[in-house]
């Protein structure tokens, strides 16, 4: 596996060039596997990026499970599968304190046996098939990358992400995740039906006799350098307004410093809060980095907006009553909410995006 090169700090283009070559190579090695689905490649791949997390949601069947599994495959890192199941404990994720007795002396002493959320990437199968008070036994891993037993906080291997998998919450024995656990992930990742020409791709793959494997393309310390990279995109004040004034626009019970789309104050019932901010402007400048642009434009927060903010955005009635998802909300501010400042290529650009 090769090293990301290092180069001097006055040279950060080269670095940034490193950086999108590597991202180019990851998911050619995805696609060895996985038909299709670039934007979801693209966002599972920025939330690695960003140190984040990443829920991806669709119905059974749609290889979510085995793109996550893949992507771990080209990262050379510990990796952990959990299938959440009803009767899934939260010791069956943690770990838990054993008895220990020393056979020459009687003397009896507790040891810790670490579980599966020891590892760098963890994938979470079916997240929502496990009840909340397992579900939560997540949130300290995934916000302070530490488990506490018995008093004792155990420190989680960095990196360490949580990919998981999500079957839509109207199908039977799903428990919809609590708020405070949907807003430690950084991206809720919708995942939909092949094409008619994916579909028979993969049909020809998955029933022949050739199996493509994949190769190891980053390792810890390449993933932590690409993460600083990400954090060292610069970004025009004009373009920060924007992503929080994206924000701040779902938060209906506020005052607003702008008018509102009539759709959010019809639809809305709960905004976002400050987290969100801080993704959507952290996935930007990651998408920015990939992109291979030198600093981050108002499109580029646009690209990032629907995963980050569709599972912070609570819906009311009239949302259920009318059939109107939060992507439908997101899509109508995304076309009236203004953009101070920008240039008129950046107009343009978003512009021609909304057609």
């Amino acid at each position: 596996m090769s090293q990301l090169p290092t180069h001097p700090a006055s040279d950060p283009q080269a670095e940034a060039a490193a950086a999108r070559d590597k991202f180019l190579r990851l998911k050619a090695q995805v696609h060895k596997v996985i038909v299709g689905q670039d934007d979801v490649i693209d966002q599972v791949l920025i939330a690695v990026f960003c140190r984040g997390h990443a829920l991806v949601v669709g119905v059974p069947g749609l290889a979510k499970t085995l793109l996550i599994s893949t992507l771990a495959r080209t990262l050379n890192l510990g990796f952990s599968r959990i299938q959440f199941t009803p009767d899934l404990m939260p010791s069956d994720i943690t770990g838990t304190e054993v008895i220990e007795e020393d056979k020459s002396t009687g003397s009896r002493s507790l040891r810790f046996v670490k579980g599966p959320v020891f590892a760098n990437v963890l994938l979470a199968d079916e997240i929502n098939r496990t009840p909340p008070k397992t579900q939560a036994a997540l949130l300290e891993a995934m916000q302070e990358r530490q488990v506490t037993i018995g008093g004792v906080q155990h420190t989680l291997p960095a990196p360490f992400f949580v990919l998981a998998t999500q079957n839509p919450i109207e199908q039977e024995g799903t428990y919809p995740l609590p708020e405070a656990q949907l807003d430690r992930f950084m991206f809720e990742i919708k995942i939909g039906y092949p094409s008619e020409a994916e579909e028979l791709a993969i049909i020809k793959r998955t029933t022949g006799t050739r199996l493509d494997d994949v190769e190891a393309i980053l390792g810890a310390a390449d993933i932590e350098h690409i993460q600083k990279l990400v954090r060292a995109v610069p970004v025009p004040d004009h373009v920060l307004k924007y992503a929080l004034r994206l924000v701040r626009t779902t938060r209906v019970k506020e005052p607003a410093e702008t008018p509102r789309p009539k759709m959010v104050t019809d639809y809305i019932g709960w905004g976002a809060g400050p987290r969100a901010s801080e993704y959507l402007v952290l996935a930007a400048k990651a998408k920015a980095l990939i992109d291979g642009a030198t600093h981050v434009t108002p499109e580029h927060v646009r690209d990032v907006a629907r995963p980050v903010l569709r599972h912070r955005i609570l819906t009311n009635f009239n949302a259920e009553a009318d059939q109107v998802t939060t992507d439908t909300v997101i899509n109508a501010m995304l076309k009236e909410v203004p953009v101070e400042g920008a240039s008129a290529l950046e107009k343009k650009q978003m512009d021609s995006a909304m057609r």
